[in-house]
């Protein structure tokens, strides 16, 4: 999982609050559990006028220009700022992969669905809850060329006027994106410990390991 320290990027405002995991990744593409390749059916139903389909090759689809993410001014944001309750829903891991995948490296609303919540740190996504009244502050600034700095390390955002927003985040959940680890490589911090064990256990149990 890659870390998560410092973050300067433009900001995708997304105005739209109760953003269902439906609207993230389309049902039709849970098929697959490789945790890579959704970043071009993000949102899908919103960005084409066509219905995606699993490895569909969206070179050529007919794109809704409205929508923000079709907006050449925003390509390659990797900050995504959106309403309450972002990410209700059925609880599919995939909504964080196709964010994840797209491009996006933190997602600023006044709330979020638990679950999805949950996922995000899991998959290398900071969400970062602030007051209403903070969110609609920055929409009301947001714009081509718009940015954010996040720095994790003092949970803050800096906007380019000077102002600064403080953000609370759980501490192992921010110990773990500091340093990119995921469930598996937090286990792996313990690899010596395992290996020992793993050798203690096939002399005081030599049977298991026949």
């Amino acid at each position: 999982m890659k870390p998560f320290t410092r973050l300067t990027s433009r900001v995708v405002p997304l105005d739209r609050a109760n953003v269902d995991t439906d609207a993230i990744i389309p049902k039709q593409f849970l098929k697959s559990i490789r945790r890579a390749g959704f970043g071009p059916y993000l949102f899908d139903e919103w960005r084409y006028l066509d219905r995606g389909e699993p490895d569909m090759d969206c070179t050529n689809r007919p794109i809704n220009s409205a929508f923000i993410l079709n907006q050449p001014c925003y390509f390659r944001a990797q900050i995504l700022l959106a309403r309450e309750n972002f990410g209700c829903g059925s609880s599919r891991e995939h909504a964080p992969w196709a964010l994840e995948d797209y491009g996006f490296r933190a997602i600023i609303a006044p709330s979020f669905a638990d679950i999805f919540y949950n996922n995000c740190f899991k998959n290398g996504l900071l969400p970062i809850v602030l007051d209403a009244a903070d969110v609609n502050a920055l929409f009301l600034q947001t714009g081509p060329g718009f940015q954010l700095t996040i720095d994790l390390a003092t949970q803050t955002i800096t906007t380019p006027y000077g102002a600064t927003l403080h953000f609370e985040v759980d501490a192992t959940r921010k110990h773990r994106l500091l340093h990119g680890l995921d469930d598996i490589g937090l286990t792996l911090q313990h690899a010596d410990e395992i290996r020992a064990y793993e050798a203690r256990r096939a002399v005081e149990a030599p049977w298991l390991f026949a």
